[in-house]
């Protein structure tokens, strides 16, 4: 039985991140926490920690319930960590906003033709090519 993993390496063998250098990359930044704590990526994790993980615009609580240093399936490594449920609902009620809100937004059907292209790049909008 492992006493504690490697902060980085358990977060990449949960599958929270796609490698083990952007999950480090992540604790460096402070995106993640330990117990309401700043981290290192060399941190040992043990079974019990609580974590927050923020990827993007969400927000992850998490309890730790098990311990890996490799990267399985993903029922596999759901069964690494306990999301409370206060924050599943706080997540899935911010993606219902983020939908909420570009609901208006219709993309084009077709790539602009050459007058619209010109019309566009006339206005600055650089980001609509």
């Amino acid at each position: 039985m492992v006493a504690g993993i490697r902060l980085d390496v358990w977060l990449w063998a949960a599958r929270f991140f796609k490698t083990r250098s952007l999950a480090k990359q992540a604790v460096e930044t402070g995106k993640v926490d330990v117990g309401g704590q700043r981290a290192k990526a060399s941190r040992l994790l043990r079974v019990g920690d609580a974590l927050q993980v923020s990827r993007g615009e969400e927000v992850f609580q998490l309890s730790v319930l098990g311990l890996s240093d490799t990267r399985g399936p993903a029922p596999v490594a759901q069964a690494l960590y306990a999301e409370s449920e206060a924050s599943r609902v706080a997540r899935e009620a911010a993606r219902a906003q983020r939908l909420a809100m570009r609901d208006g937004f219709r993309p084009p059907e077709q790539r602009p033709d050459k007058r619209a292209r010109r019309l566009i790049m006339a206005l600055g909008d650089i980001d609509a090519l």
